[in-house]
């Protein structure tokens, strides 16, 4: 699987049907977790471990260093990128669950998201990811341009 796949994605529409029933997965995911997760507006579950250092956010505009592990709710891992091989990429070039996450934080950031199919990859099959996917990523900001 190439990086690039990994990354970008595509905009699927989900019926409220499809909505709750992702939702009801990841609850039961946070709640087997004991963890403590928010949840935004468009779905996207978040923890914000450290939101970095500087004075300014992280914008759509910026480009970014980082590394990752990502995993499914089963606990499988489909892909580790380490600080010795980070990637830099433009946010606006992200899936919408990482663009959401990432303006939540600064330089140095570390963020845990949860992030359903419709603000990741939706039912689009991608490498080692299959549609439909909620994925969860455990996300690392090691530089900000």
């Amino acid at each position: 699987m190439t990086i690039a796949a990994a990354i970008f994605g595509g905009c699927q529409t989900y019926n409220e049907g499809d909505l709750a029933q992702f939702d009801q997965e990841i609850q039961t995911f946070i709640a087997s977790k004991a963890d403590d997760f928010t949840k935004s507006e468009s779905g996207l579950h978040y923890k914000i471990i450290d939101e970095g250092t500087g004075e300014d956010y992280i914008r759509m505009t910026d480009e970014v260093t980082f590394a990752y592990k990502g995993t499914f709710l089963s606990g499988e891992v489909f892909q580790i990128i380490t600080a010795e091989d980070a990637i830099t990429f433009q946010v606006r070039e992200l899936i919408a669950g990482w663009q959401e996450a990432l303006m939540m934080l600064k330089e140095n950031g570390k963020i845990h998201v949860i992030i359903p199919p419709h603000l990741g990859y939706g039912n689009k099959q991608t490498g080692l990811i299959p549609p439909n996917s909620i994925l969860y990523y455990e996300l690392q900001i090691l530089r900000v341009i």
